[in-house]
This record gives C-alpha cells, structure tokens and sequence, in this order.
C-alpha cells in the first residue's frame, strides 16, 4: 500500500498498484484464446470510461547505454526491480519522480539524491509503486527511442527559461505555471505523481479528465477548431473515432503554454485503444516544427484503478508560492546588506 501526494498541504488518498513485469504493448487478445473485444457504451462505440493509471517505470527517452535496444529481458528487469527496492526502501528515502527510479536503478546509485540538493524533495512515503515492463523507452518514433534534435530557437527558448529562473523572482508571473499552480501542462506525461486520468463519454463529447490539469471537454461531432486567433493553455482539442480508437486532434495552444519546450507552434494527436479489460494503450505524437526537427510519438500503457481522482487544488493554499516569494525579497536584502558592508 501506497500513498499518492493529491494535494499541496492536505489532501491525500490511498493507492494501491501492483508491479509487473510483461512486454508491451498488449495485444487485443482475450484469456484462454479467445478473441477479447472491448465493452461498448449504449451508443456502440468501446467504453474508455473510468480511471486510468500512468505509473510507469519506463524512461520517456531510452537510455544511452542502452541504444540499440527496444527491450530488456525478463531477468534484467527483476534486477533493475530489485535496485530500486533497494534504493527506495525506506519512507525517509528522497522521493524519485518521473524517469528517476529507472535512472537510478540503471546506474546502480548506492543512494538516489534528487535534483534539489538544497533541500531534497518529499520522502518517498508518498510515492505510488511503478509499474515496470521490458521496453527501454516510451518512445516509439523514432525508432532510436530519443527525441528528435532541437532546433535553435528552441534552445535559446530553454536557455532563457533557465535564466529567468536563476534570477530572483520579482513576482509570481516569474515562475511557472506549474508552480503557481495553473497548469501542468496537456498531455502530461510525467508517471507516478498524481498522474491519474479519468474519461467520460457520451455520444457527441467526451471528457478527459486530468488529475493535474483539470478538465478537456471535447466535441465528436466533427466541427471545426476555433479561429486560429483563439488560444488556450490546453489547446482546443477535437475528437473522432478511428474504428475502436478515440482520436484526439489538439491545436491553438497558448503563447504561454509550456510543453517541454514547446509554445503556442505545438500540435498533438493523442490515440486512446482499450486493448484488455485493464490497460488502455495511450499513443501520443507532437508535432512542434519551433522546437523539435521532426514529430516524435510515446505510447503509454494506462492502467485500470478503483482510486478516485480528487481535485488537484493547490491554488487554493499555495504557500510554496508564498514562501518563493519571501525567499527572494530576502536574498535581495541579504545580497543588498552584503553590498553595503563591502564598499565600507
């Protein structure tokens, strides 16, 4: 038993994930032979609705030492498994997000120190298990399982981003969305932090709900996106059927959106397929010619959970942000002070 972080100060709830070790994707194949097909709504098309869980393992990007290699054996696995457990065996250990535990384990760390050595993140008490299989990345297209090459513009942008973000903040506006609690971006691809999706379905709409993020409400009745004038953080997202696969075309992001990297030239085809009982394979491909040399895709592998997905409300107490701010109005004045004496 686990428990999953759903809210800044004090919302929690318990999470129960099992860890296996299977390839994947999963075939549309049934028990004992028989041909599985998925349960269908009242109106005939298969029902996607309920909650879905991303809590896997495997790293967006596969790993340089392991280039050439699309999958593990069931062996190497067990012993990546086995480091992590290793690694994060304790409740004080220093929580491992997204692609973390698998770096970790890969390097055989004899301890895991996160990003922010200043302060450590939370302990790994509120991490959810990860769900482990035999594929070295997310990533199908392009085959080498990397992200295409950045284009410039894109590298000054993260350059920039990284800057604004060394300097002291002279208000929220200076910090991300994420932080300030507004968007997390969509899709979201990040494993094993509050990264449940649930969906809702009626003949002519259908509604992705995103545990980080909040709610896309979609058309299915073939209308046109918006004017191009139009820009949302999330996008304007219109929706078919493609046989027994939920289609999801995403355009007119924000210039403030952020998607690792990408802005307003972003465009997203997400393809959702319910091939078992249990897991709903996520196909995902981003198109942005601003930030990436070619499109790329990641498939995901979400799988079914009785949680429910709370509301992810940290706007509601966001003293992080509070405490941003006052570390910074008091390094100004730390830095200021120090200034002074020097020039006695």
């Amino acid at each position: 038993m686990s428990i999953r972080r759903l809210d800044a100060v004090w919302m929690v709830a318990a999470v129960v994930a099992v860890a296996v070790v299977t390839l994947v994707p999963v075939p549309a194949a049934g028990q004992e032979g028989a041909a599985w097909s998925p349960p269908r709504t009242a109106d005939g098309q298969p029902d996607l609705q309920g909650v879905w869980a991303n809590n896997n393992v495997t790293p967006l990007e596969r790993p340089e030492v392991l280039a050439g290699r699309e999958t593990l054996t069931d062996e190497e696995v067990a012993a990546l498994q086995a480091r992590a457990g290793e690694l994060f065996s304790t409740e004080s250990d220093d929580a491992a997000f997204g692609d973390s535990v698998f770096a970790a384990a890969l390097a055989e760390a004899e301890a895991f120190t996160s990003r922010d050595t200043a302060t450590g993140n939370y302990n790994h008490f509120w991490m959810v298990e990860r769900d482990w299989d035999n594929r070295t990345s997310l990533i199908v297209d392009p085959p080498s399982g990397r992200l295409p090459t950045r284009t410039e513009t894109a590298t000054a942008r993260l350059a920039e981003r990284a800057e604004a973000r060394r300097r002291h903040a002279r208000g929220p506006e200076d910090r991300s969305l994420g932080e300030r609690c507004i968007s997390w971006g969509a899709p979201r691809l990040g494993a094993g932090y509050n990264s449940y999706v649930q969906l809702f379905q009626t003949p002519d709409h259908v509604v992705v709900y995103m545990e980080m993020g909040g709610s896309r409400v979609i058309p299915l009745a073939g209308s046109p996106h918006v004017d191009d004038k139009i820009r949302q953080l999330h996008g304007d997202s219109r929706g078919h059927w493609d046989g027994d696969t939920l289609v999801i075309e995403t355009t007119n992001y924000s210039p403030t959106t952020y998607f690792m990297g990408a802005r307003d030239g972003l465009q997203v085809m997400e393809r959702f397929t319910r091939v078992s009982d249990d897991v709903l394979q996520y196909e995902v491909t981003v198109t942005d010619p601003t930030t990436w040399a070619a499109p790329w895709t990641a498939m995901i592998p979400l799988r079914s959970s009785s949680d429910p997905v709370f509301e992810y409300a940290c706007h509601e107490g966001n003293i992080g942000m509070e405490g941003i701010m006052a570390g910074a109005r008091a390094l100004e004045k730390a830095e200021a002070a120090s200034l002074t004496t020097g020039s006695r």
